[in-house]
């Protein structure tokens, strides 16, 4: 077979040419994603500055992109399925690369939030289609190599993103991290049109849960409108009408899933206490995390008087932790099992949200940031893999995809759902100056509680030895006809 000649699908070997091309679209899509959402952060005072945005206005150019994500990936996932990972990722590199023109050129906040909201339906293709590339595209002998190499270079993106969004903002402008997408975007096109081979779908198109998409999208939307305006611009009556209405639908979406034939979030999966319980970790430790780093990110340029690089580069050691433990942690999970780690993790993140309380003006980077980002960084590298591996190991093999997906959603609604209702928390509405970074540190200690909230959920819900490496033995014999226990998929009924 020629280098450069395609090869079929599942069957593309991890050190071959193509290998490596398809390695490289999948980084540069995912990466794309993951590098954008860490830079907006650190360019939002800049946004602010310019296009005369309150906390209100920066809050929406956040939680717009995250909405749309958080409600539309697992629909994401499945249109993978029903059209071809290779066609959605193709398409979601388009939208996303497009959007981002449009969110650069923006005029005005709402404009911004507006085209934000567009980016993160692009996302929600892009991100799980990335990685299920990797499924469809190598021999299922490669797939794990090329996984955590995925995982690898991807965690290099998110370290990267806050410095070079840091750099684009101070050396240019902040439209500069939105107009970095589309060479990159470009790049990932032509190589995934060169080298991804074409897999055909496995899903059905009529079995998309479009009604649930829908749903969500509209009840989160108007809870967090009412999150966010209500405090911004007093309770009247839009901002009334969109709570109830957003709750009401959100109620509704519990119904379509619940009655619907093809659900996008299966609720029998929450019937697993193992799967439950770490997606409250989730929800808990993330909220806890997305909240307060948007706020640090804002007192360290607006308060402290950090450059946009300074701020990025002093959440790097978050990244770098986490880079650097994770492989050590895992090993450590296979022999003490993950609930250990899953309930000291999210007690160090905890103490470390309390040590950013420590920053004040006019004090140093090393004696009132670092101490804080370290054990926080320190705290979120032993809780990551293995509230992952808890999540994937909870259910059986064939719901791996949709239970990956479904804590993927979680963390980016906790997120969301944080920036809309951290600051209203520490009292943060019509702050500045003094009064900002007061309020700054009263969200904080309400993300430190948070985090232990997490860690008990941790301890009461997780069993002893899951994520431990089971010890190989003798191959138990199969099974009898009716032994089997039906509407079960998580894996505890053999615990």
């Amino acid at each position: 077979m020629a280098p450069d000649t395609p090869a079929p699908p599942s069957s593309v070997a991890y050190a071959s040419k193509q290998g490596r091309g398809v390695l490289l679209a999948s980084v540069l899509g995912s990466g794309m994603a993951f590098l954008d959402g860490t830079a907006v952060n650190v360019a939002l005072p800049a946004i602010g500055r310019e296009l005369g945005a309150g906390l209100s206005g920066l809050q929406w150019a956040v939680d717009a992109y995250l909405l749309t994500l958080g409600a539309w990936v697992l629909t994401g996932g499945a249109l993978g399925d029903a059209w071809g990972q290779r066609r959605v990722f193709l398409v979601g590199l388009v939208a996303f690369a497009a959007t981002s023109v449009l969110c650069g050129l923006a005029p005005g906040v709402w404009t911004l939030a507006l085209f934000r909201a567009a980016q993160g339906v692009g996302a929600a293709l892009l991100v799980p289609a990335s990685l299920a590339l990797l499924r469809t595209s190598f021999a299922e002998a490669d797939r794990q190599r090329a996984v955590s190499a995925w995982a690898g270079l991807s965690g290099v993106t998110t370290a990267v993103g806050p410095l070079l969004g840091g750099w684009l903002v101070d050396a240019g402008s902040w439209r500069l991290v939105f107009f970095l997408n589309v060479p990159v975007g470009a790049l990932a096109v032509w190589v995934a049109l060169r080298h991804v081979p074409n897999d055909a779908p496995t899903g059905d198109a009529h079995r998309l849960d479009f009604a649930g998409a829908v749903t969500a999208a509209l009840g989160l939307g108007g809870v967090i409108y009412a999150l966010i305006e209500g405090p911004a611009h007093g309770w009247n009556a839009p901002a009334i009408l969109a709570a109830v209405g957003g709750t009401a639908l959100l109620v509704a979406f519990v119904f379509v899933e619940a009655r619907g034939r093809h659900p996008m979030l299966p609720l029998g999966l929450f019937r697993s206490h193992t799967f439950s319980g770490a997606n409250l970790t989730t929800l808990a430790v993330y909220f806890a995390l997305g909240g307060a780093i948007f706020l640090v990110v804002l007192a360290l340029q607006q308060q402290l008087g950090y450059s946009a690089l300074a701020a990025g580069a002093a959440l790097l050691p978050i990244t770098l932790l986490m880079l650097a433990l994770s492989p050590m942690v895992g090993r450590l999970a296979n022999r003490i099992g993950a609930r250990p780690l899953m309930t000291v993790g999210p007690v160090l993140a905890g103490i470390g949200l309390a040590l950013l309380t420590l920053m004040r003006q006019g004090g140093s980077y090393v004696s009132t940031v670092l101490p804080g980002v370290v054990v926080l960084g320190l705290g979120l590298a032993i809780t990551v893999g293995p509230l992952t591996a808890v999540v994937l190991g909870a259910v059986e093999d064939r719901y791996a995809g949709i239970a990956s997906g479904v804590n993927n959603a979680v963390a980016r609604i906790a997120g969301l759902l944080a920036v809309a209702l951290l600051p209203l928390l520490g009292g943060l509405s019509g702050s500045t100056g003094a009064d900002f970074l007061e309020g700054t540190r009263r969200a904080l200690w309400v993300s430190a509680g948070l985090c232990f909230v997490g860690a008990v959920c941790a301890f009461l819900t997780i069993p002893r030895e899951a994520g431990r490496a089971k010890k190989q033995g003798p191959t138990p014999a199969p099974p009898s006809r009716g032994q089997h226990r039906r509407g079960m998929p998580p894996r505890e009924q053999h615990a």
